[in-house]
């Protein structure tokens, strides 16, 4: 049976922590551990998700619920029996809420945070099963039973036209299949397996492999079964470019890209300038020739370089981007071995080596971490540094009853807990969950970056990172904005409850040095970007090489991120009136001016890091009437508010559909509504008032909330809810408890209860 591991320190010496592990997560199998009765009910729910995978594509994580069943079974609240009231009162919604806060409080661990799938993306696994079989490690790190359960997840998620997607919910790709139909070749599936003779004939039917996008196409070369001819050049003489702005050509350095992006590129440039490939083996050479109508020998690898499937062409190469490609194309026959090439090189290997101490190995996220690691086997097969990623590739492992799958990061863990502080004090039933708050407050202080990465910083293009907080776990580090927003608003939050509840506050110096963070990530647009400031131009994206996603080449300005930035700092002046007072002002006018300047005609803003009209206008909202706004006295509002409430559905829900983030068109759900989007929706109308206008959507909504809860007090797991590079979609499997909470927190308190804003007692 598969155990989840909560802080385990797996790996030995090897394994280096900052805080004892906390957050981390693996997952173990153990053939002897549970009851025969777990085990069974286990394989119940694995046969349950497939029967009926083509209608509900995600997992409803019941392998992490089935690990705390007496827990769940234990617990002092559940939701009352019995039809939901049309017209509910308080100590109806109270009572939800308890059954609610009851059971999720069963999901939290004992260093305090509350754990959940973040997978999705389909083509972060193969990659990683490519490495280890390119690496001969691939035995090391999968059992039997993890290669089991990779098959079930391919299994599970193949497309019913035989290819797969770029995410779960997603029309087949060639990237998706192409790269699918390699693991699960090297993970022991034959050719003539059902799974594959479908792929490959999906493959085949629109030109073969040599439509796969670049990444794929990276991918295929690391394993020897595509060749490095065939690829535009990732040329990793462009590191040693100057990065000085005076120079001009410094603006197009890589320093300058959006970290996850120059993050990625970093490993790639160096497998790319070694032309790191798999030994040949009797699998690769089958591989090879099945990947292709045609014989592999030939195949005309100069055209490939730039073909590719209409399915994955989200991003067209423009003409200036073809004609650079050229010509280093042209310019590696001089490059390859040469003195410069070497030096590039080395260039690299210092670069990820100091991405991998400073963040214990985790690494930025998953494409980065698989690549880096290659990178130190092809610098020293035996090496430490290749050791000392071995055990972190567990961190990045998921189980639930579709199967295996690699997460989008080494887990959610911060900002879940973040959100989920914020959503259950906010409810106000601390005599149901202080215990529960206690130990999310450890997990929020021990997770802050107490320290900055190693110096020199600007020699690596790190941002400074001491106050801020991560999006998983302390370990991992990476500061990131509206991260260190949320994580600051739980602290806040904590602060004002009593100390013998929930534990010390966290010192108003170590808050200090967030609202330092916080403040140096402001773009001169008056914005807020993700993990860095802008450091480029908008235009540099024409040479955004990917295909498939959409904004990746600098860090822009996003409406979510500005707007937990103004919560945080309009949180922060309240308990800390005196701090930074003036610059904090000045700042938070700016970041108001830029949400204004984004927000469309039709009253919505378009969400980047969720799906997506609905998030954005509960970030947009919120930020506006964390200023004093509100719809009485705002017209902005007050046409966000007309959007959304002309969005609701009549079962009193709001459902929006992952196509909005990539057609940036709003796009309802089929079927039922979804019980994050009304959340999220009920959320920002209470924000800006609207309530106190119209209180019946927002009664609608909460009818349709607790109608949707189930016995347990956990709701059910639905669409996805999570977008990255607009094209591209990731589980948050914890939202669905987390914003119900807090949407009918607010409900019972500011609509039944007629309280004129939030306050946290008991």
């Amino acid at each position: 049976m598969w155990k989840f591991i909560s802080a385990g320190t797996t790996g030995g010496p090897l394994l280096r922590s900052l805080n004892g592990n906390k957050g981390r997560q693996t997952w173990e199998y153990d053939p002897a551990a549970g009851t025969p009765e777990q085990r069974a009910e286990a394989e119940r729910l694995r046969e349950e998700f497939t029967a009926n995978k083509d209608k509900h594509h995600h997992s409803g994580d019941e392998l992490l619920r089935l690990q705390s069943a007496d827990r769940i079974r234990a617990k002092k609240h559940s939701p009352p029996s019995g039809p939901v009231p049309d017209a509910p009162d308080a100590e109806r919604v109270e009572e939800h809420l308890k059954g609610a806060i009851s059971f999720y409080e069963c999901l939290q661990q004992e260093d305090g945070h509350f754990p959940g799938d973040y997978g999705g993306p389909m083509f972060l696994l193969p990659g990683l099963v490519i490495t280890l079989y390119t690496c001969g490690a691939l035995d090391q790190i999968f059992s039997p039973a993890h290669k089991k359960e990779a098959l079930r997840y391919l299994h599970n998620h193949q497309n019913e036209d035989g290819g797969f997607g770029l995410h779960i919910e997603g029309g087949s790709t060639m990237f998706g299949t192409g790269l699918n139909y390699v693991m699960a070749r090297l993970l022991g599936l034959a050719a003539e397996e059902p799974l594959c003779v479908k792929a490959r004939e999906w493959m085949h039917a629109r030109g073969g492999a040599t439509y796969i996008t670049s990444w794929g196409k990276f991918w295929l070369a690391v394993l020897g079964v595509y060749s490095w001819d065939g690829m535009n050049p990732l040329t990793p003489e462009m590191w040693l470019l100057p990065h000085n702005k005076w120079t001009g050509i410094g603006m197009l350095h890589p320093g300058r890209f959006w970290c996850h992006c120059r993050m990625v590129y970093l490993p790639m440039s160096y497998v790319y300038g070694k032309r790191g490939t798999c030994q040949e083996t009797p699998l690769t050479a089958a591989i090879r020739q099945e990947l292709y109508p045609m014989p592999y020998g030939r195949v005309d690898w100069n055209a490939a370089r730039n073909q590719c499937a209409k399915e994955d062409l989200y991003y067209p190469h423009p003409l200036v981007q073809d004609i650079l490609w050229w010509a280093l194309y042209k310019a590696e026959n001089v490059l390859q071995g040469s003195w410069l090439r070497r030096a590039a090189l080395a260039e690299c290997m210092k670069h990820i080596h100091y991405e991998d101490e400073n963040t214990r190995y985790v690494d930025i996220g998953p494409v980065n971490k698989v690549i880096n690691m290659l990178a130190c086997w092809l610098e020293e097969p035996g090496g430490k540094a290749f050791q000392k990623h071995l055990p972190r590739v567990h961190d990045y492992l998921w189980v639930a009853e579709d199967g295996l799958k690699m997460q989008g990061y080494n887990g959610s863990q911060l900002w879940d807990t973040s959100f989920a502080v914020q959503a259950i004090a906010e409810a106000g039933l601390l005599q149901v969950s202080g215990h529960c708050l206690r130990k999310a407050h450890e997990y929020v202080e021990q997770s802050q970056v107490i320290e900055e990465a190693a110096a020199p910083l600007s020699a690596y293009y790190r941002h400074i990172s001491k106050g801020a907080w991560p999006f998983s776990s302390r370990d991992h580090g990476w500061p990131i904005s509206d991260c260190s927003s949320e994580g600051l608003k739980a602290a806040l939050t904590l602060a004002l409850l009593p100390e013998e509840l929930v534990g010390p506050a966290i010192s108003p110096e170590r808050l200090y040095d967030c609202v330092n963070v916080i403040l140096s990530y402001q773009n001169r647009d008056g914005g807020m970007a993700t993990y860095e400031n802008t450091r480029s131009f908008h235009w540099l994206e024409i040479l955004n090489p990917a295909e498939t996603f959409g904004d990746i080449i600098v860090d822009y300005s996003y409406v979510e991120c500005t707007s937990a930035c103004i919560t945080a700092l309009c949180s922060f002046r309240k308990q800390h009136p005196g701090h930074r007072a003036a610059e904090i002002a000045a700042s938070l006018k700016r970041a108001e001016a830029f949400i204004r300047s984004i927000q469309r005609k039709d009253g919505s803003w378009y969400g980047s890091w969720g799906v997506c009209f609905t998030y954005a206008c509960w970030f947009g909202a919120t930020g506006l009437a964390a200023l004093g706004h509100t719809y009485a006295n705002d017209e902005a509002l007050r046409r966000c508010a007309a959007f959304l409430a002309d969005k609701q559905r009549a079962d009193g829900g709001w459902g929006e559909s992952y196509l909005s983030c990539q057609d940036k068109v709003y796009s309802h759900l089929e079927g039922d509504s979804h019980v994050v989007n009304t959340a999220w929706a009920m959320l920002a109308l209470m924000a800006v008032g609207y309530h106190k206008v119209d209180p019946e959507p927002l009664r609608r909504g909460a009818v349709f909330l607790m109608r949707m809860q189930q016995p347990s007090g956990d709701w059910p797991q639905q669409h996805i809810s999570g977008v990255f590079n607009r094209n591209c979609m990731i589980t948050y499997a914890n939202y669905r408890n987390i914003f119900p909470i807090w949407a009918l927190g607010h409900f019972r308190r500011l609509v039944l209860l007629g309280e004129e804003e939030i306050k946290i007692n008991s």
